[in-house]
């Protein structure tokens, strides 16, 4: 019954139309929707570098928000928007349902009423690539806590179409059987108590499953892809490290940075690290990785 009322609710609260661009996206931040079961418009906002229109599709970075931030929060705090006017790509930032996203375990409002995100994120991407804006090789999720949870179970369920993730404070919550190995880059805290990096608490209020330690995670998915431990630093400061597998058969990545007291934040050169920058380091991770055949 609460199910039956809260999908009353989604489609209530998604009755107002927010109109489409042309397919010829202009250079700026634009506000847009993806409608679903034809009554139900989901935002997000489009932001397109500067320059003129590229000959080729560019790459796309969906970047997802924490539970209870919202669209306009996740690209302010990341400075995405500066990254990608530098590197040329696309950058999405989707709104989540009530303010959070349906990745498994957690979050309360969108896991309580049934949300389909990953079918949202689905017709999200494939209406750029219909427009001829986004370049189905190079779809990247990144996302922040519950976000983060949400690209790691997109991940799981469309290995196929994403060529790598970059998750900031999130967990796995979701039981996990990829069809292919899945590039990944992840950045966590030591003193992250809302997703502890040792693992346990509760994934959500009502739902008292630990999370997982979040170094099962990154084993997790290098597993997946057969690759070697993460013995090669990438980069060290005094408070954070990055180590990677280096690329597998196939391509397949996988990459952690450990912040050293770090709390529960998207690092942007500040708190504990003045030097990390967890964007332009996704940037760089992300890069290097397209989806093959």
């Amino acid at each position: 019954m609460l199910r039956r009322v809260l999908l009353v609710l989604v489609l209530a609260a998604g009755l107002v139309h927010v109109p489409s661009l042309p397919a010829a996206a202009q250079p700026g931040t634009h506000e847009r929707a993806v409608t679903m079961y034809g009554v139900w418009d989901r935002s997000y906002l489009l932001h397109v570098p500067p320059g003129p229109e590229p000959r080729a599709r560019r790459p796309l970075v969906v970047a997802l928000h924490g539970g209870l931030n919202d669209m306009h929060y996740m690209r302010e705090s990341t400075g995405l928007d500066a990254v990608a006017d530098r590197n040329g790509f696309l950058v999405a930032y989707p709104d989540g349902f009530m303010r959070t996203w349906n990745a498994g375990g957690c979050c309360w409002f969108a896991r309580m009423a049934g949300i389909d995100d990953v079918a949202f994120l689905d017709a999200l991407i494939d209406g750029l690539v219909r427009e001829g804006l986004a370049d189905p090789a190079r779809i990247y999720l990144t996302g922040f806590s519950n976000g983060g949870g949400m690209a790691y179970r997109y991940a799981c369920e469309r290995a196929r179409r994403v060529a790598a993730v970059g998750v900031v404070s999130g967990s796995l919550a979701v039981d996990c059987a990829p069809r292919d190995p899945v590039s990944v880059m992840a950045f966590h805290g030591t003193a992250d108590f809302s997703v502890p990096f040792g693992g346990g608490g509760d994934q959500d209020w009502n739902n008292p499953v630990p999370f997982p330690p979040v170094r099962a995670v990154i084993d997790f998915w290098r597993e997946v892809a057969r690759l070697a431990p993460l013995r090669r630093i990438t980069l060290e400061t005094a408070k954070t490290v990055c180590r990677t597998t280096g690329p597998g058969r196939g391509g397949a990545e996988v990459e952690f940075c450990t912040i050293f007291d770090g709390g529960h934040e998207w690092p942007r050169g500040q708190g504990v690290d003045p030097e990390i920058e967890a964007s332009p380091l996704l940037w760089r991770f992300f890069s290097a990785h397209a989806r093959r055949g």
